[in-house]
């Protein structure tokens, strides 16, 4: 199990999705995001969330992102950020805020 400690050593922001296109090179279907992190800046990602959501319907969107993983070469992509949802029988669901907050603020 983990304790308190490990969990807070996980960093979890708030970003705006301010760019989203087919990420047409992967196996499984993705997008190609690019999420601004307010002074921390925008960061890349490439996210299986095409079941529920089209790019149109991305841009402008807060989401939630693990923001210290090691970046990892998806395709084209070299993703920096983790996107998060729920895994439902339809598709990912994206976790949010209920208002909209400053991009780059820690979820806590």
């Amino acid at each position: 199990m983990l304790n308190k400690d490990d969990f807070f050593k996980i960093d979890i922001r708030v970003g705006t999705i301010v760019d989203a296109s087919v990420n047409k090179k992967t196996r499984v279907p993705a997008y190609k995001l690019k999420i601004d992190f307010g002074e921390l800046g925008i960061k890349n990602s490439s996210a299986q969330i095409t079941d529920l959501y089209t790019p149109d319907t991305l841009i402008g969107r807060q989401v939630i992102c693990v923001f210290n993983l090691t970046p990892v070469k998806i395709s084209e992509v070299k993703s920096e950020v983790l996107v998060l949802g729920t895994i439902t029988d339809k598709g990912v669901v994206l976790l949010n805020v209920d208002e909209k907050v400053e991009n780059g603020l820690r979820i806590s």
